[in-house]
């Protein structure tokens, strides 16, 4: 095999996120292929090759898998969203449970225990279509100087934008949103902001809204530069207009414009003003009433969160109750909340302050008095807080937990702690610490949350091991941290 070199292959098994492992007839070496689904037959170019590991970039599938047998999105294959449309759900949960429980097996063998004993299988969301109550879309156009676009980012491309008018994870509200505010913007030939020349008016339009109570929230993300022969408060106020005017399931209860100079291809909230309605939405989980704002963090599927968090309140059971709880990582305090009936004091700790003050406001509003929530970060306000816990929950973001933190974390003692992770190799990773530091895995149960992509939440009941356990461990912890700090510094 040579950089450059065309080659087909099958796709014999997909390895998490979405890593294709492709034989090619007449070659020893298997290659890394990206965004592939077992059982396709694929066209691919090598585009690295090292150390005995070679990786290839997909260029076509020449023959779907025996696994997509339903039907496809009209964009499948060209937004960068979803990887297993046209596999049938139950399949979709199989692919996922082999992914995770690959990762995680050896890293429990190691210590002595059988995966197979404690993992309770995947959890399956509610909805496996519609189910998102949030989209950020992109302005861009899809092929360079074409018509004006408003969606996804096309696989692999930085620049080209695929508009999404049908995608089949959100209901038909995102749809007739996004296609109202496009042709709006069209017609009036405003421009998109550029990334390379850093010219434009138009970056993002996000859209939220509420499963439970049909709530939707609106935000226009634009650069603060002039439009040649616009006024743009008259131009923001017509779209307002043309916003109110569509015949939508849900109802819009606020629409709000963000200005946005910065150079990275990302939502930042440099200033906000209110266009119409109100500056947030309400959704309903378990019971329990949530103000959400247009940048709190609040999981995508509400229905599935519902499942996610009966399933942390099972794994807590009666080891919370009465007890002091820590919620580490807490987001907008909704695991917090979901415990403080059942606690003596739940305490969540989230580095994002306006995440903080919407979880100190939910919780008002919920009644819960025994909620406490802190801004900063994990590993340095730990050491702020005078009550100690009996319990701990940790919910971190998709890089898992900073070793200095997770070193205090073990320190208190802690009999349970439940670890819900978004992202499977992080939870190995950070498994294997905790194994060795004198914990054991006693109940792991993933929850799909995220129907038609490779994301998949896991949640893992950790208990303090008893002193006659046999266990063995095959990590040094002096080189598991050296390597961890390495790879964070690059």
């Amino acid at each position: 095999m040579k950089k450059g070199q065309v080659l087909e292959g099958i796709v014999e098994r997909v390895a998490f996120p979405n890593k294709g492992i492709v034989s090619v007839e007449g070659e020893e070496q298997k290659v890394i292929v990206k965004n592939a689904i077992e059982g396709q037959k694929i066209r691919f170019s090598i585009n690295k090759k090292r150390k005995g590991k070679a990786e290839g970039r997909l260029l076509e599938v020449i023959e779907k898998s025996p696994l997509q047998t339903e039907e496809e999105c009209a964009y499948f294959g060209k937004c960068g969203g979803c990887m297993y449309q046209g596999v049938p759900y139950q399949e979709q949960l199989k692919i996922k449970e082999t992914q995770v429980k690959n990762l995680l097996a050896p890293v429990l063998l190691n210590a002595g225990y059988e995966l197979d004993e404690i993992f309770e299988g995947v959890k399956e969301s509610p909805r496996s279509l519609a189910y998102r109550n949030k989209m950020e879309f992109s302005f861009g156009d899809e092929v360079k100087d074409g018509p004006l676009s408003l969606g996804m980012h096309k696989r692999g491309s930085f620049h080209d934008i695929v508009t999404v008018d049908g995608c089949r994870i959100v209901d038909e509200d995102y749809s007739k949103i996004l296609r109202g505010v496009l042709d709006f913007f069209t017609e009036r030939q405003v421009p998109f902001y550029h990334k390379m020349g850093h010219v434009g008016y138009l970056r993002h339009l996000l859209v939220r809204k509420a499963v439970k109570t049909g709530e939707i929230l609106i935000d226009l993300v634009t650069t603060t530069q002039m439009i040649e022969g616009i006024d743009t408060k008259e131009l923001l106020s017509e779209m307002v207009s043309m916003i109110c005017s569509l015949d939508l399931e849900g109802t819009v209860v606020g629409i709000l414009h963000t200005e946005n100079d910065s150079v990275a291809d990302a939502v930042i909230n440099e200033r906000t003003e209110l266009l119409y309605g109100q500056d947030h939405f309400d959704e309903e989980l378990l019971g329990l009433h949530f103000s959400i704002s247009p940048f709190s963090f609040f999981q995508t599927n509400s229905l599935g969160a519902e499942v996610l968090y009966e399933t942390a309140r099972e794994y807590v059971a009666d080891a919370g109750n009465g007890k002091v709880v820590y919620d580490l990582y807490s987001g907008t305090g909704t695991i917090a909340q979901i415990l403080a009936p059942v606690a003596k004091e739940v305490i969540g700790v989230e580095i994002i302050e306006e995440a903080v003050e919407a979880a100190k406001e939910n919780a008002k509003r919920n009644h819960l008095e025994n909620c406490e929530f802190l801004a900063g970060d994990v590993l340095k306000v730990l050491d702020d807080i005078e009550q100690k816990p009996d319990f701990i929950v940790l919910d971190p973001p998709r890089d898992g937990i900073h070793p200095k933190a997770l070193e205090k974390i073990i320190s208190y003692g802690v009999e349970k702690m439940v670890y819900i992770s978004c992202k499977p190799t992080s939870l190995a990773r950070d498994l294997e610490v905790l194994l060795a530091r004198g914990y054991e895995a006693e109940r792991i149960c993933c929850v799909d949350m995220f129907p038609q992509t490779t994301g998949i939440e896991t949640v893992c009941l950790l208990g303090k091991r008893k002193p006659d356990a046999k266990v063995k461990i095959g990590i040094d912890m002096d080189d598991y941290y050296r390597i961890r700090e390495n790879a964070e510094s690059k």
